[in-house]
């Protein structure tokens, strides 16, 4: 918690063209975003207690659809996740500094 997900997620939005203002979804589990030239899936999952409650909101239709779908606490969806995601890993250091590390299906290779 506290990392940065939610900020680095906004300025994500913004370089996709995202004008208006965004938020995290908490307690809506999915907030949908127009971007320049392609619609934006923010999800955050920290609230959910089973992949069944995702299942319920559809996740599927989101996923295979041709959207960005950032999100927020995807361990809580591990069996999930499109094996072609792009995972990226945000860290809070020691010294309060934050690391980020980026993979794809290619690099697990």
């Amino acid at each position: 918690m506290g990392v940065g997900k939610t900020t680095l997620i906004k300025e994500l939005v913004k370089q996709l063209g995202v004008t208006n203002t965004t938020s995290s979804p908490t307690f809506s589990l999915v907030n949908e975003y127009q971007g320049s030239n392609s619609t934006i899936f923010h999800f955050d999952f920290y609230r959910i207690d089973t992949e069944e409650e995702v299942y319920d909101i559809g996740i599927e239709d989101y996923f295979y659809q041709n959207a960005w779908c950032l999100i927020e606490w995807p361990n809580k969806i591990p069996n999930l996740i499109p094996e072609s995601a792009v995972v990226i890993q945000l860290n809070e250091n020691i010294d309060g500094s934050r690391s980020i590390e980026i993979t794809t299906s290619e690099s697990n290779n």
